[in-house]
């Protein structure tokens, strides 16, 4: 007796598509490392390398705890002043990116700012404002600024699009004014993801701040890197356990804030 045409089925056909994009993405891979000059012998001396300078950051050097500070202080403080500007400008331009509460005129022009905030590296806005401004922690602030608008107003229109209308139209059925919606229907609905991301932020713009340092937008950066073209390991090492020790509380402070609003 034949069999039917069902049984003779496979039930795991061949996804050619998809075999020829992962082959297409390996073959790519290596031809991208036959054009990096990368050797066994480049691997084994890099390695001889950094196991000296790690050797040469023991112990940590405190006794230039004064400058330490000074940076730590300034770092911490571009990172709250952005933080606090960023979230602010964030909060009504993600709004407007929002496509379930806005029309497209209103939308688009919005996703398109937020789109072009997060185009550049905060490291390379720095510089564009280092020119602009001068060195000195006005550039980082904006730098971070400009970041902060183009990561957190992305989320916050996000978190706004997937909330329920049902609310919305219920107060709106009250006659409520335009603004006692957003209060009373928008805000409810993604108050604590807006905490979340506002913690998040404040922990990357801690994070960047070193970073945009680096290029003369004041903070521990500047420091950090004057101590590595000194050779200057030890104070290096000091620095950095600092960094970790400011990002550490910053989390443990990140966490109690989200407690706070659950």
């Amino acid at each position: 007796m034949p069999s039917s045409p069902r049984a003779k089925r496979n039930p795991f056909p061949t996804n050619w598509p998809s075999r020829i994009i992962w082959a297409a993405l390996l073959a790519y891979l290596v031809y991208a490392l036959s054009l990096i000059d990368i050797s066994g012998e480049r691997v084994m001396a890099g390695l001889g390398h950094g196991a000296n300078m790690l050797g040469r950051m023991v112990p940590p050097d405190f006794s230039r705890w004064s400058l330490l500070l000074e940076g730590l202080l300034e770092s911490l403080e571009i990172a709250i002043l952005a933080s606090a500007v960023g979230i602010t400008l964030s909060l009504p331009i993600g709004f407007l990116a929002a496509r379930n509460m806005m029309p497209p005129w209103v939308s688009w022009p919005a996703r398109t700012l937020i789109a072009i905030c997060r185009s550049f590296h905060p490291v390379i806005v720095a510089i564009i404002f280092v020119k602009a401004v001068g060195f000195g922690a006005l550039a980082g602030i904006l730098a971070l600024i400009v970041a902060s608008v183009g990561f957190i107003a992305k989320l916050f229109a996000e978190a706004i699009e997937e909330i329920s209308l049902k609310q919305v139209e219920a107060v709106r059925a009250t006659g409520a004014p335009f603004g006692n919606v957003i209060i009373f229907s928008v805000v409810p609905q993604v108050l604590s993801r807006f905490v979340g991301f506002s913690t998040y932020q404040v922990d990357s713009n801690l994070r960047n701040s070193t970073m945009v340092g680096i290029v003369g937008a004041g903070g521990i950066g500047g420091t950090l890197f004057s101590a590595f073209q000194r050779f200057d390991y030890d104070f290096v090492a000091a620095i950095l356990i600092s960094l970790i020790a400011v990002i550490m509380a910053g989390e443990y402070f990140s966490t109690w804030v989200k407690g706070v609003f659950k």
